[in-house]
């Protein structure tokens, strides 16, 4: 029953996010100059293939606890590499900066959004802008599901035991930023599952696994969104300080 309930459960996510797909393609949340400086800018990063519609629960969920601006940022679907994408987010980090004012900002990655963030805070330098960083569906271990598409060099990088998995298991010290990572024995993309966790000695890691939740679906879970609602909401704003969903 609990796989049953797991493949429904990703089914529907499927269905719903193919009919948000359309909206999100070509267009990004962004800020513009002027006004006050936000306290801090969230940036959400989708993961291959995928757009700004897989956080439409989350960025309607960030907007009612005051959190944010909410901005994204997007990448080719020609991508070949993760490094090239994640110096390109450290372009864009300056550029959010320059225009907000902000000195420090977030980052929310789902899939390989996650791994680009990740890359981008510990060998980019990013540390020193990024507060927090959280990732949805990540294969930090890299996933077996990448050979089946072998002859692609991004395939290549996210498979266990790669280069790129490699360089980010060296050590880390100095880096400050924290980060929340949230995987699923249920994820089907993330293979072995053990893989969305974050085990390395330098950083300060919280892991949250959920049992029976796929791929799609852990993005738009309803605790995923809640606890990355208290992460990010102000102090004093509403809702501050109430209990986290305990929902499974």
């Amino acid at each position: 029953m609990a796989v049953l309930r797991t493949v429904a459960g990703e089914i529907a996510s499927v269905v719903a996010h193919a009919v948000r797909y359309p909206a999100g393609i070509g267009r990004r949340w962004s800020v513009r100059p002027g006004g006050a400086a936000p306290v801090r800018p969230l940036v959400v990063l989708p993961g291959l293939a995928d757009n700004t519609a897989v956080f439409t629960d989350l960025k309607l969920a960030l907007e009612r606890c005051g959190a944010g601006p909410v901005v994204s940022f997007s990448y080719s679907l020609l991508l070949r590499d993760v490094r090239s994408a994640a110096a390109r987010l450290a372009e864009q980090v300056e550029q959010l900066c320059e225009v907000t004012g902000a000195t420090r900002v977030d980052l929310v990655g789902h899939s390989l959004g996650g791994l680009i963030a990740r890359y981008y805070v510990q060998r980019l330098g990013g540390h020193r802008r990024a507060g927090t960083v959280v990732t949805v569906g990540t294969p930090h271990g890299g996933t077996v599901a990448a050979w089946l598409f072998s002859p692609l060099p991004l395939a290549r990088q996210l498979r266990p035991g790669s280069d790129l998995v490699a360089e980010l298991n060296q050590p880390a010290p100095g880096c400050g930023t924290k980060f929340v990572t949230f995987s699923s024995d249920g994820d089907e993309v993330v293979l072995p599952s053990r893989h969305g966790r974050i085990e390395h000695q330098d950083l300060d890691v919280r892991n949250v696994v959920l049992p029976g939740v796929g791929h799609l679906a852990l993005a738009a879970h309803r605790r995923v969104v809640d606890e990355i609602c208290a992460l990010f909401r102000p102090l004093g704003a509403p809702g501050d300080g109430e209990p986290l969903s305990r929902s499974a």
